[in-house]
């Protein structure tokens, strides 16, 4: 028999939808989707049925999409299906195979649900998954938003089986004879989530036979404490984010008061794009020189005598964020920027400098990411490769002889510190070259400029 009652409470119990709302299925084939679309249908729900093929199974994808496309037929369900090329997205945007197919999918459920008027999206998560999730978070490293895990509701997300383990969907799949399908790529140790589910897990139960129990229990402790640290954040910045003409003044004096300071400051400015590193720099800062700025994508954080001083940059002044070096490769409308690093080792037996304006040898240990690719600004300085002392950016302009209506082009590359790393196509800065005590070298190259620079004679 199937748990209608248990389900239909979990339901309730977290206020997941209301019987008049229409939910979208995501139905991959397997036995917790298939399970779930039968729990839907026997509670009367309103719904529909969304199956992604992903072209990454051959056959078997053929063979899934055809047993979802059946089950909703049967039970005379809408039924959507999309088919995605993922190995090309994946390509295109420098992905994994895993990101590529979340990013598609969820894209497509997003229009789904806004195209035919769904209020939500329900995924057939279970207990072992938000497991996996919180194991998952901790080894990549994470906050304290990574170890709830999956949330039962979270904006237009809806998990209705969070309710059940995978033991238990397994011993109901088996009992009521469900027909599903079996994803041959869940027994695969290549993707990190199988290797926790197939190898970690199995010995943690081995330890603590209520995983399961102890997981939700720790979930909703997790998910209490970030709660009252959104609380205490909310508070702060009503008393620390103070509004000036354009700006946002925040006093020093506070944020050295702050306890934890690090954390604390990094969820104030988090909502700003601020990186955890990016903050760690900033808190060392507060006591050098006024005047040092610091930038995210969509913000510049300056240092002032008292306070910190945050503005929001104009559309023109927009940063490209360059990611670390995990995802080494930005393509812009006028061209592409790439980057790699290299033990010095390495790069002195394999490599010799090019003398080339369009690339860059840095100094792989001063780097603060993320990198921001932006034009010239006021007041701009750096230090020429070669020189000690410091170079206005428009005196490089002036003694390269770049036209007016040019200068505007020249790509900056600025380290997270807000310093000056490389003007693109004409000098690097000194402070980052490769020096005797470089351990790792960091060569970007910058491709296909369409801009020309004309030097005039």
């Amino acid at each position: 028999m199937l748990p209608l009652q248990n389900f239909k409470d979990y339901i309730n119990q977290n206020a997941l939808f209301t019987a008049d709302d229409k939910i979208l299925l995501a139905v991959s084939g397997g036995r917790d989707s298939v399970l779930m679309v039968h729990l839907f249908k026997l509670s009367g729900y309103n719904f529909g049925i969304a199956h992604c093929n992903f072209n990454l199974r051959g056959e078997e994808s053929v063979r899934d999409e055809h047993f979802v496309k059946m089950l909703a037929a049967t039970l005379d369900i809408p039924f959507y299906v999309k088919h995605f090329q993922t190995k090309d997205y994946a390509h295109i945007h420098k992905v994994s195979i895993q990101m590529a197919a979340r990013e598609l999918r969820y894209r497509w459920f997003e229009e789904i649900r806004n195209q035919d008027n769904y209020a939500f999206i329900a995924l057939a998560q279970h207990q072992d998954d938000a497991i996996e999730t919180v194991l998952l978070n901790l080894t990549r490293g994470t906050g304290i938003a990574g170890l709830h895990g999956i949330l039962p509701k979270r904006g237009n997300l809806i998990r209705p089986l969070l309710f059940l383990s995978r033991a238990e969907i397994n011993e109901i799949v088996e009992k009521e004879q469900v027909d599903y399908v079996e994803d041959s790529s869940n027994l695969s140790t290549n993707y990190a989530r199988n290797k926790i589910r197939l190898k970690v897990l199995p010995q943690l139960k081995e330890i603590n036979a209520n995983l399961e129990v102890t997981f939700q229990h720790n979930i909703q402790r997790f998910a209490d404490t970030e709660m009252v640290l959104q609380k205490v954040v909310a508070d702060l910045k009503a008393g620390l984010l103070i509004s000036k003409q354009n700006a946002i003044h925040i006093s020093i004096a506070e944020i050295k008061r702050l306890l934890p300071q690090k954390l604390l400051l990094f969820e104030l400015l988090k909502p700003y794009g601020f990186t955890e590193h990016l903050i760690a720099e900033v808190l060392q800062a507060l006591d050098k020189q006024s005047g040092l700025s610091f930038f995210s994508a969509s913000h510049q954080l300056t240092l002032d005598r008292e306070d910190l001083i945050l503005i929001a940059l104009k559309e023109k002044e927009q940063r490209h964020l360059l990611l670390h070096a995990q995802s080494p490769h930005v393509v812009l409308p006028e061209a592409e920027l790439t980057w790699f690093t290299i033990a010095k080792s390495v790069f002195e037996q394999e490599y010799e400098f090019e003398r080339d304006h369009n690339m860059a040898y840095l100094d792989a240990e001063k780097l603060i990411y993320p990198l921001i690719l932006r034009s010239r600004q006021a007041g701009d300085r750096f230090k020429p490769m070669g020189m000690n002392n410091f170079k206005k950016l428009s005196d490089l302009f002036i003694d390269e002889k770049v036209p007016v209506t040019k200068k505007d082009d020249i790509p900056i590359l600025v380290n997270g510190n807000g310093e000056i790393i490389w003007v693109i196509g004409f000098r690097q800065d000194n402070r980052y070259r490769i020096s005797p005590t470089t351990k790792n070298v960091t060569i970007l190259t910058y491709r296909n400029l369409h801009i020309t620079i004309s030097k005039q004679s």
